[in-house]
Order: structure tokens, then sequence, then C-alpha cells
């Protein structure tokens, strides 16, 4: 058993101890995935505390099944994804690697970043998070390999795997809206 089962089950408990332990623990880490999304330090550390409520008013719905680190991230992009439609911080396209400059006109730029927000949302968990975790976080393979707990040849196959999926679906959106183009700069 890993040690969040352990402190998850004593916060079930009501251990306010576990509770504290629990927030200091991972505070750092989402600290700085959100500082790394939205750029500002006051609201990186609103997001921050977002993140840690919202898993805390849903606390009772969780259910352990594996890395909890990973699920608050989850909740912190999604909450930086919210950040960055608020504010309008530069398009998630060219963070990805996909010019702007590839549509011809204002309207094909929306369609292609919209389109490029839908594919990230049909990723497998384990294949938006590898993407999240090298674009958005700049992580290195091998500190992504030690931030998941997995391999570095697992971590390869997923940032492979995830930039060919991106790819298929993104031709594909493409493909039904006429212009028939793929981009291989993801």
């Amino acid at each position: 058993m890993d040690s969040d089962f352990f402190l998850i089950r004593k916060m079930r408990q009501g251990d306010e101890a576990a509770f504290d332990i629990f927030v200091r623990k991972y505070y750092g880490d989402i600290l700085r995935y959100c500082a790394c999304r939205c750029f500002d330090a006051e609201d990186a550390q609103d997001l921050t505390q977002e993140t840690f409520a919202r898993f805390f008013s849903r606390f009772s719905d969780y259910r352990h099944k594996g890395k909890t680190k990973n699920y608050l991230y989850t909740i912190a992009g999604n909450l930086c994804k919210n950040y960055y439609k608020k504010n309008r911080a530069p398009a998630a396209g060219d963070v990805y690697g996909v010019s702007e400059n590839t549509a011809d006109s204002p309207e094909e730029s929306v369609i292609e970043r919209t389109a490029l927000e839908w594919a990230l949302d049909q990723l497998d968990p384990e294949l938006r998070e590898v993407i999240d975790l090298y674009y958005f976080r700049e992580l290195k393979l091998r500190e992504m390999a030690e931030t998941l707990h997995i391999g570095l040849p697992l971590v390869k196959y997923r940032l492979r795997r995830a930039k060919e999926r991106l790819q298929e679906m993104l031709g594909k959106e493409r493909k039904s809206h006429g212009s028939g183009r793929s981009d291989g700069n993801l």
C-alpha cells in the first residue's frame, strides 16, 4: 500500500493532522504546476488553493485508485483551463506547436484552436497527463517519469502515442471541415 492510502484513510476518520500533512505534501507541486500555466503568482496561489478546496469538497466521493497527485493535477488543469478561457491567455495551439499561421482566416484559427482543445479532451487521461507535463509544466522526460512513478520508456511511449493520437484526431477534424491539411508539428 502506498502512503496516500493510509493518509486518506486517516483523513476519512477526521484526523485534522492528516489533512495538514496531505496539503503540505502536494501544495508545492500543484503551485508550481499552476504557476507554469497562468504566469501570475497571485493567480497561481488562488488556483492552487481552489484545487485543494475542490478536492476536499468532493472528498466523500473520492475513491483512491492510485496516484492522488495525478487527480490533483487533473483538478488543477481544469481550473487553469478555465483561467485561460477567462483571461484570454496564449492559444493552446501555440503551446502545442501548431502554428497559428496555418489558418487562412481568423475563423479558421478559431476552428483549429477549438479542434485542438476538443482533441485534448478526447485523449485518455494518461496520455493527456504526459502532454500536460511535457508542454505546460515543461518537465524533462526523466522528471516526468519520476513525477508519474513510471519508467522512462513508458513516458516516451505515452508521449509519442499522445502526439500520434492528436495528429490523427486533428487530421480527421480538419478533413471534416474541408481543408484536408494535416499538421505534423505536434
